[in-house]
């Protein structure tokens, strides 16, 4: 990855532009670990921390996207330059989303006297921790510019794809017999399809680090991927 440039005040806005992603990133890591406790601890008022993480998460969106506008405007970059702003405007509409997310499952940590979210407790424990580590992975590769890496983290998709399959069929046979638990059982499978999409998100993340490394487009690709 290209670490210097002719133009001071250009590597310094690069600079500045990394680390508020950076931010960013840690901001959506925290809210979604934050949201995973409420929810197993049925503490809904640990919603507030999360909405106001998500608050500053969208302001990061918005002050990020300027600034990408700005270096785009003055620097006219080329070359890889170019494909990392291009990525930084995609990555973080991605990262936005999964703080939308991570409000979405605390917003479902309730206290239930219910059996659903024992019933699955394993299975999205697993997928919690998948989708959570796919996120961490993804943007490390971010930063260390790591193409390989990333393509690892494509292929870990459809590992928690599978856990979300297996508790969807387990809650469905669970609420057919036991409808007094329905109410339960739907905010756990609405948790496990907000932890899907979260490492659906990971994956376009991890997508947009291989173009900025080798100007690849991988979207659609997965079974190239798995052969190379």
């Amino acid at each position: 990855m290209p670490t210097t440039h002719t133009s001071r005040d250009f590597e310094t806005e690069l600079r500045e532009l990394r680390a508020h992603i950076l931010a960013m990133g840690a901001r959506c890591e925290r809210s979604v670990s934050l949201s995973l406790e409420a929810f197993w601890k049925g503490a809904a008022g640990s919603a507030s921390e999360v909405e106001a993480l998500d608050a500053q998460i969208d302001r990061d969106e918005m002050d990020i996207d300027a600034l990408v506008l700005r270096i785009l405007a003055l620097r006219q970059p080329v070359a890889y330059d170019l494909r990392f702003l291009t990525t930084a405007l995609k990555l973080v509409t991605d990262l936005e989303r999964i703080g939308d997310e991570a409000l979405n499952i605390a917003e479902r940590a309730a206290e239930s006297s219910g059996e659903a979210k024992t019933l699955v407790r394993e299975e999205l424990v697993i997928m919690a921790a998948e989708a959570q580590e796919m996120l961490r992975n993804a943007l490390t590769c971010f930063v260390e510019g790591d193409a390989d890496s990333a393509k690892l983290v494509l292929l870990k998709d459809d590992e928690v794809d599978k856990q979300y399959g297996a508790i969807m069929n387990k809650m469905s046979e669970h609420m057919a017999k036991q409808s007094a638990d329905v109410p339960m059982g739907l905010r756990v499978v609405k948790v496990a399809k907000y932890l899907e999409r979260i490492a659906d998100h990971a994956t376009n993340i991890a997508e947009e680090v291989i173009f900025m490394v080798r100007g690849d487009d991988v979207r659609h690709s997965r079974t190239r991927l798995e052969s190379t």
